[in-house]
């Protein structure tokens, strides 16, 4: 008889993320602004573009980035599934583990942000969701390399504790440490099409 262990989840850094984001969304909740921040440019031609363009609020960025996070986990484990049948079906063991932050999974986070944000026009399907943008300040249109770059400074934001997320908070546009690391902003979807 075959023992059936739905999943193992090895999620260490995952979790913490989570927790991290998600108190910080709170506390964004609790002392945010009660009005709509606006983008104020800071010296380059495009940002003049952008100027007084309605930012994303901290809440609807933290909840397309956990659904993103959902969806990467449920291809992680459609792609997964094959190999945990086949060595199951050897061992009569079904282990299926999940776990992004390791082996070939690791690069389903930044192929997902990167390739998501790129080819969806600065949307991933969690920004979509939520409508919200990213908007390049450098360029007309996000290149590839930029929503690259983006989707690999969320590892700089994750440092020190998530700080680099609650830079939200103090920059004057609302710009994380990964919308700086690839001179990005994060907008209001209803807007954000004619830019």
């Amino acid at each position: 008889m075959s023992k059936l262990s739905l999943a193992t989840f090895v999620f260490t850094p995952l979790p913490i993320l989570l927790v991290v984001v998600s108190v910080a969304s709170i506390i964004g909740l609790i002392m945010g602004p009660s009005e709509t921040r606006r983008f104020q440019p800071l010296g380059i031609t495009r940002r003049q573009d952008l100027k007084d363009l309605p930012l994303a609020s901290f809440a609807r960025r933290l909840f397309a980035f956990e659904i993103d996070l959902i969806l990467v986990l449920i291809i992680v484990a459609a792609a997964s599934l094959p190999k945990m049948l086949l060595e199951g079906a050897k061992s009569q063991h079904y282990d299926l583990e999940l776990n992004p932050f390791h082996g070939w999974a690791l690069l389903s986070l930044p192929l997902y942000f990167g390739l998501g944000t790129y080819l969806g026009k600065g949307r991933t399907f969690g920004k979509k969701v939520m409508h919200i943008r990213v908007l390049s300040l450098a360029h007309d249109h996000l290149t590839l390399w930029h929503s690259i770059e983006r989707s690999l400074g969320y590892v700089a934001s994750t440092l020190e504790g998530g700080f680099g997320f609650l830079q939200y908070f103090i920059h004057p546009n609302c710009q994380t440490v990964h919308d700086r690391i690839a001179e990005t902003v994060v907008v209001s979807e209803s807007v954000a099409a004619d830019h």
